[in-house]
């Protein structure tokens, strides 16, 4: 199967060079994906509110890739504060509770001293 590379044709995908995520074969990399929403680009104050657009960001580009929230092995969380993790468990829960992928935080400075969190996903399309 071919590379199929997807883009949300953001300002930093062009200047740094990288795709919103990328198909493999059966793979899907999703790239780190923040609490923006890209409809009117704005950006909540609060953890728990980027985390909630942070799914659906992820769930848009899954479902661009032919791939779905269920199909997610991996995730990576990215929090500045490593005290605001607890706050977002509930929306963690709501949508990986019963999928349970294999998951990492850690804690470093984001790109945009706004975001509070980063999510980045990798999923094995069962579907294919």
């Amino acid at each position: 199967m071919k590379r199929k590379l997807i883009s949300s044709d953001s300002l930093f995908e062009k200047e740094i060079g990288y795709s919103r995520a990328v198909v493999d074969g059966n793979w899907v990399f999703v790239s780190g994906t923040t609490g923006y929403n890209y409809d009117n680009m704005t950006i909540e104050e609060d953890v728990e509110t980027q985390t909630e657009q942070c799914f659906k960001n992820i769930t848009l580009v899954l479902k661009q890739a032919g791939s779905m929230l269920e199909e997610v092995v991996r995730v990576t969380y990215i929090l500045p504060n490593v005290s605001d993790f607890e706050k977002c468990w509930p929306t963690l829960k709501k949508h990986f509770g019963e999928i349970r992928p294999a998951a990492t935080m850690f804690s470093a400075g984001l790109a945009d001293p706004k975001m509070k969190i980063e999510i980045q996903v990798t999923a094995l399309k069962k579907s294919v």
